[in-house]
């Protein structure tokens, strides 16, 4: 597909894979650092400062989904322009563990039965914001699921900063009316003392505008929260977990994603 080249009114090429080689891998960590170290203040105890990188022990087992401008070099490390994470459970042996197990209670999830993907990571170059670049992003996540025969996702989702009263009205929507369903509700581990804005003093104009665009385009296909919320000390963010039973997606949802998984082989 040929795109408008982002804010240089150049032709480039985007082209959507999982990572292949340890130049992807750096190139996607290079990425993660301008967007949650830089862009949004976080840190982390694998963060490599002196190289721009993003790291921790997780990156050896995820997939790692990528948005890639072929016009860009990657010598340089900078052809990923976009990045998502994915970990589905066969891969984890009974000891291992999800990267949300450290902040949220998943046994429900466990207990389910039903095949687990958890996504993370998920970041996009400023440039190549409001454009198709997220929507391509989605396309090869629904070519993952439809082959991985994935029945849940689930995953932090985030609100900038650790303050979760600056997102009372945001929090509170989300309580209030995308809880998922118990069965597989999971809840966070971390005593906050957070507690959810009483639903006569929401407001959903202001809830929806102050969401993160990430978070909405959940709830549109279909998706909930568990409950709780956690403070993120290292990444200085307020997170959810979100989750999305496939089984639960909206006939359009449905639809977008068997179109997407139709003849591609990107992934």
């Amino acid at each position: 597909m040929s795109l408008v080249g982002p804010g240089a009114g150049q032709s480039c090429r985007l082209a959507v894979r999982l990572a292949q080689t340890e130049v992807d891998l750096l190139a996607a960590q290079r990425l993660r650092y301008r967007v949650f170290i830089e862009e949004m203040g976080g840190s982390g105890t694998l963060v490599d400062h002196d190289a721009r990188l993003e790291r921790d022990r997780f990156d050896t087992i995820f997939d790692h989904l990528l948005l890639i401008d072929e016009g860009r070099d990657a010598a340089q490390f900078d052809h990923v322009v976009g990045a998502y994470r994915l970990l589905p459970d066969t891969r984890l042996t009974h000891t291992d563990r999800f990267y949300c197990d450290d902040e949220f209670d998943l046994s429900r999830l466990r207990a389910s039965g039903r095949r687990l993907l958890e996504l993370g990571r998920s970041c996009i170059d400023p440039l190549y914001r409001g454009g198709t670049g997220m929507l391509q992003l989605w396309q090869g996540l629904a070519q993952y699921v439809i082959r991985h025969d994935i029945e849940i996702l689930f995953g932090a989702a985030s609100f900038h900063g650790d303050d979760p009263q600056r997102w009372a009205q945001s929090l509170g929507w989300l309580h209030h009316h995308h809880l998922a369903p118990a069965e597989i509700r999971v809840r966070a581990r971390q005593e906050n003392g957070f507690s959810p804005m009483a639903a006569d003093l929401l407001d959903r104009r202001t809830a929806l505008m102050q969401m993160p665009s990430l978070i909405r385009a959940y709830l549109r296909l279909g998706g909930g929260i568990g409950e709780g919320v956690y403070l993120d000390p290292e990444f200085r963010t307020t997170d959810v977990c979100i989750i999305l039973d496939t089984a639960r997606m909206s006939a359009q949802a449905r639809e977008f994603a068997a179109r997407s998984g139709d003849g591609g082989s990107l992934l």
